[in-house]
């Protein structure tokens, strides 16, 4: 169950991510996260209309091509999760309020063994999913927008160093320049990301 300080922490930060005005990496992390969460909801369940103020954001903030190249990257590369049944039926079995005690530690299970594009994706696929899930409930945009906040606070406590080390998400360097190299990688994630969960589960 997720506890009232961690609760407390994720809200602090905003789920804008208002407090990462000075960080490009987290700034452009927040508005990249937004926006492949819409696009994987449009994609998948077209009457359900979220927008990035839903999201935290402000209206018209995706209008960055750069932003948007790198959300469609992303998205392509997650269509081999949507294929993984096993996953979608752990994910069913989540109760609504242990959502961030789930997400916290299936997300750092997925990078025990190093980080990479494939696993960061499977982490906004994470979010994608319990942001979804939880578009079915009442005050469903307050659920929405902390679990963003939970989000920007994994990427900002655990992948921060490694982004930047990457060059950030530009287009000339970062996640674009690494897209190349993906492949299988992406799959792997995929059994990964369905381990990790299983270990969650199993350790409880």
């Amino acid at each position: 169950m997720a506890d009232a300080d961690g609760r407390d922490r994720a809200e602090e930060q905003g789920a804008g991510g208002e407090d990462f005005i000075d960080d490009p990496i987290m700034v452009q992390g927040a508005l990249i996260l937004r926006g492949y969460v819409m696009h994987c909801i449009s994609a998948n369940d077209p009457a359900m209309q979220v927008s990035s103020e839903d999201l935290g954001g402000a209206r018209k903030e995706q209008q960055d091509p750069q932003i948007k190249e790198v959300v469609e990257m992303l998205r392509k590369k997650s269509d081999v999760l949507d294929q993984n049944t096993e996953f979608e039926n752990l994910i069913s079995q989540v109760q609504g309020n242990c959502v961030q005690d789930v997400l916290m530690k299936v997300a750092k299970s997925i990078f025990n063994d190093g980080i990479t594009w494939g696993r960061v994706t499977c982490l906004f696929y994470l979010a994608y999913k319990f942001i979804y899930k939880a578009a079915d409930h009442m005050n469903h945009m307050e659920n929405i927008r902390i679990i963003i906040s939970w989000v920007l606070q994994f990427i900002r406590e655990q992948l921060h160093t490694w982004i930047a080390q990457q060059g950030g998400w530009g287009r000339k360097e970062g996640v674009v320049r690494g897209i190349s190299r993906w492949r299988t990688v992406t799959a792997l994630a995929s059994v990964v990301l369905v381990v990790a969960f299983v270990y969650y589960r199993e350790s409880r």
